[in-house]
């Protein structure tokens, strides 16, 4: 290409992209003039005090604040009482709590652009059921025996009930979907569908690898793109269908979700081998007893010497007794741990870069801001 062909391309693709951001903030301009037009009338109407009413409804919440909130919906009854073997064991499931980080995301993903649409609760819930089906098949493929440090479901209640009890979850999360308006429901649907596929291959894709002798990068990446990064991803792009965010507005956000999630994978590898077994919630060494390929062990076989290599690969052939200690000692060794640390910084950076470049004024953006640093300083 000559100079001139190349600056144009240049001229071309930044006038594109100068262009994108001008709809997006034309979609915000609407709906901020949208919600002007209902507060004026709402004051001529009812006077100041529905005014200022309505004016603080649209107050930014926390990631705690929506946590707890979320925390309050979903805590009611979502299963029929008989069987009991079976409901029993969804139940106690999801009476173990968790982060809530997904769901949450979703409320986030929605407030980013507009108030909190009723319908964000509906897809928020079956985001975290859906979460939920996955964690107690994952539980049995992995041969888990803690889940946030309690018995986990096939360990309780036997394995054949633990299946039905996540099929049966999974089932209710499409229960929940079914109660959002036809305006949003085809677009919702399609892109919880997708991402459902995507974390099942990915599931798959981490269970071919303790197989595989040789994994790169580029693959390991992808697999934790689609086990991990993808629903959080989904999670916030569905929050910002629902707030009527334009498709430049969604993309940067989904970007950010998915760098984020990359980021947050990492961050889990390194609690699984360095992790304090307290505050983690379950069993520390869990990936290397299974001979998973992590960041962890990837960097560590492109580093080590051949001595080291060839340790390694003994000890996820035997498997003996001390296998987590003697692997953990070859890491740290090979300063792995280190590395890790750099390379989720990576991560953050790209998903931050997407944040800056969606089009809304930035006070709406401090909420997921914050989130993120949540995220990456947990221990657990």
């Amino acid at each position: 290409m000559n100079d001139c062909g190349a600056f144009g391309y240049c001229y071309f693709s930044q006038a594109t992209k100068t262009i994108q951001r001008v709809v997006d903030w034309y979609h915000c301009a609407l709906h901020f003039f949208a919600w002007r037009i209902k507060c004026d009338n709402i004051l001529f109407k009812t006077g100041l005090a529905t005014y200022f009413a309505v004016n603080t409804a649209i107050t930014m919440f926390s990631f705690e604040e929506l946590t707890l909130a979320f925390g309050e919906r979903f805590s009611q009854q979502h299963f029929p009482e008989t069987p009991k073997s079976l409901y029993a064991s969804c139940n106690y499931f999801i009476g173990l709590g968790g982060k809530r980080i997904r769901p949450v995301m979703c409320l986030m993903g929605n407030e980013l652009f507009d108030s909190i649409d009723p319908d964000a609760w509906h897809v928020a819930t079956a985001i975290e059921l859906f979460h939920n089906f996955t964690l107690i098949h994952d539980d049995i493929m992995d041969e888990a025996s803690l889940r946030r440090g309690k018995q986990t479901v096939h360990t309780k209640f036997g394995t054949s009930t633990a299946l039905l009890a996540g099929d049966v979850v999974m089932v209710i999360a499409y229960d929940y979907l079914n109660k959002i308006s036809n305006k949003h429901l085809t677009r919702v649907l399609a892109l919880f569908n997708k991402t459902a596929r995507e974390v099942c291959e990915g599931q798959q894709m981490d269970m071919d690898f303790e197989s595989k002798e040789n994994v790169s990068l580029e693959e390991y990446l992808l697999m934790i793109e689609l086990k991990t990064s993808v629903l959080l991803a989904a999670s916030l792009q569905m929050g910002a269908i629902l707030g009527g965010a334009g498709e430049g507005n969604r993309n940067h956000l989904y970007e950010f979700g998915k760098n984020l999630g990359i980021a947050f994978q990492v961050q889990d590898d390194y609690l699984d081998a360095f992790g304090d077994p307290e505050k983690f919630g379950k069993d520390v060494g869990g990936d290397i007893r299974q001979n998973k390929k992590t960041f962890l062990l990837l960097r560590a076989l492109e580093v080590a010497s051949e001595t080291q290599k060839m340790e390694l690969r003994e000890l996820m052939r035997l498997n003996p007794a001390d296998k987590v200690e003697q692997v953990l000692r070859i890491f740290k060794d090979c300063h792995v741990h280190e590395w890790a640390k750099s390379l989720k910084q990576t991560y953050v950076n790209i998903a931050l870069q997407h944040m800056e470049d969606i089009a809304v004024v930035s006070s709406r953006k401090k909420p997921l801001l914050e989130l993120t640093d949540f995220l990456m300083q947990r221990q657990h």
